[in-house]
């Protein structure tokens, strides 16, 4: 089928398929995450980004091209997730800037246009690294150009791009040693190959069928509704039995060998893990709503079964406890701005509170798995109720979400490059509200260096990192985002991981207990640590953080 216009319509049907195709592959995405961690989470986030985009796109009535464009370019700004998705907005907002004054698209138009989105990513990336996603959509657009400059159809130049994108994709591991010793192509690379394939698709009228999903509305008044049946209609917060909110979307029967799924046996399973139980299903997709004290074991459970696309985990006694404060100071007047405030992400009520001791105003959920969006870390900037805000992202992944929330502020936003919980943690013992933005950052951002992160979790596959051979459900030991220790029993994993971090000058150690760590492991390790270094005093908190069952700082 030949395509010398892209109208309107051509457009939004190029941006539904190419939705379609982000989501259905997503979890492919996951898997080539280079550590093999159970928070590969490229594909989610490319997925959940686009589709916001998408959304903003396909809820347009307008027939401007141009117009169409911004809304895609917006949408996935503020619905940008970890570095993949930062990259990828910035892709179709240089996009939508080439293309901002056209009723509708030439061949050269679109390969301009991709052209453009390249230049503003590369330019929005501080140290551009090849072998990634930039690497895919260059070659890309390159392609692009080359074949419009040959031929009027648009189909041509699409299927230019797919296939440049494509064989480029396929070198990545050839300019990135970490992904020719693992085995894997560009995870981010092959996100953006999977939406450019459904340009094409929706350019030439190959259409698939939408994966049906649940319908949202319906299933956000049910889960209200349950609310008001479950702890929110409890007048004391010590009375609530079952304390997390948590929320999981899985896709059935997606990733490595899941289980098959039986609803009642689903529903059974998780009604003895709590209260309030929602579970939703189809042929491909379960959303769950359940009230527990073990969220991590509620998404464990989901994982048997499929991937975690969604999950969501509130505190129901901070947030009934915050219910009846606003109640109290209803009638009070709005409280000024204060001077300074700072934000931290972190996923696992423990953690909050950890981070509201030492003076976090405010934590807003997330860290690995899910990554918040611009618009999330926005909200907690205004939420931080500040004139000056800094954040602490906590995560790598997160750094350039953080720095787009920060450009879009009404207020003066610094961020301070935490890329683990326990840096964030070590960070706050440098922030004084006497200092300025500026000198808090520097001081908060000396911090970092005097501790040393370590953080044990569960592998998802047999690999080999750096020399160390790792098999499918060993214990890991991360330090510093680097694998040191994989060990089949997760106790001694932790006690061999904390035995590397230590060295001379280490004074204290603080174990962090998550979802679905132990209070009687902690004290095991703990009595294992000390004996071996009597001198060094031990710590132990409980975060509630999913992924990690230990998450462990040396300073």
């Amino acid at each position: 089928m030949e395509v010398t216009e892209i109208t309107a319509a051509k457009f939004q049907d190029m941006i539904r398929v190419a939705a379609h195709r982000i989501k259905k592959n997503a979890e492919f995405v996951n898997s080539l995450n280079v550590f093999p961690v159970p928070d590969g989470d490229t594909g989610t986030n490319m997925n959940l980004t686009f589709q916001t985009g998408a959304k903003a796109v396909l809820e347009s009535d307008s027939d401007h091209v141009g117009a169409l464009a911004k809304h895609l370019g917006k949408g996935l700004l503020m619905g940008a997730r970890g570095n993949s998705g930062v990259i990828s907005s910035q892709l179709f907002r240089g996009f939508a800037r080439s293309v901002a004054d056209k009723d509708s698209l030439s061949a050269q138009d679109l390969a301009d246009a991709f052209a453009s989105g390249v230049e503003t990513a590369y330019k929005a990336v501080m140290k551009p690294v090849e072998g990634t996603i930039l690497t895919v959509a260059r070659e890309g657009a390159k392609a692009g150009l080359k074949a419009a400059a040959g031929s009027d159809d648009a189909v041509v130049v699409m299927a230019a791009v797919v296939k440049a994108a494509k064989r480029a994709l396929a070198k990545t591991p050839d300019l990135l040693p970490v992904l020719k010793e693992v085995g894997v192509v560009d995870s981010g690379g092959q996100g953006l190959v999977f939406i450019y394939e459904g340009f094409k698709e929706g350019l030439s009228g190959e259409l698939e069928d939408d994966a049906y999903v649940p319908d949202e509305a319906e299933m956000g008044e049910m889960v209200n509704a349950t609310h008001h049946q479950g702890a929110q209609t409890q007048l004391n917060p010590e009375d609530i039995v079952y304390g997390y909110c948590t929320e999981m979307m899985v896709n059935l029967g997606v990733g490595p060998d899941p289980k098959p799924f039986d609803y009642e046996t689903f529903r059974t399973y998780l009604n003895q893990l709590g209260d309030s139980t929602l579970v939703v299903a189809d042929d491909e997709v379960v959303k769950v709503h359940v009230h527990t004290e073990h969220p991590g074991t509620v998404f464990k459970y989901g994982q048997q079964f499929g991937t975690l696309e969604k999950i969501k985990v509130d505190n129901m006694r901070l947030q009934h406890e915050s219910i009846i404060e606003r109640e109290e100071q209803a009638a009070e007047k709005p409280q000024p701005l204060a001077e300074i405030a700072v934000v931290a992400i972190a996923a696992g009520a423990g953690l909050g509170d950890l981070f509201k001791s030492l003076g976090v105003s405010h934590v807003l959920n997330g860290g690995q798995t899910m990554n918040p969006s611009t618009n999330d870390i926005l909200d907690a900037i205004t939420a931080a109720h500040a004139k000056q805000v800094l954040v602490l992202p906590n995560n790598s992944n997160i750094f350039m979400a953080a720095e787009e929330a920060a450009k879009a502020a009404v207020v003066d936003v610094a961020i301070v490059k935490s890329r683990t919980i326990n840096q964030g943690l070590t960070a706050m013992l440098g922030f004084n509200p006497e200092l300025t933005l500026a000198d808090n950052q520097e001081a908060m951002t000396d911090e970092l260096g005097n501790v040393v992160s370590g953080a044990v979790t569960q592998a998802i596959r047999d690999t080999t990192i750096d020399g160390l051979e790792i098999h499918e459900n060993d214990w890991m030991g991360i330090i510093d985002n680097k694998i040191k220790v994989s060990e089949g029993d997760r106790q001694q994993a932790t006690i061999d991981m904390i035995s590397q971090m230590l060295d001379d000058d280490a004074e204290i150690i603080t174990l962090i207990i998550g979802a679905d760590g132990s209070r009687d492991e902690a004290a095991a390790i703990e009595a294992a640590v000390t004996a071996a270094a009597p001198d060094v005093e031990v710590e132990i908190h409980d975060g509630d953080q999913p992924v990690y069952p230990y998450l462990v700082s040396v300073e």
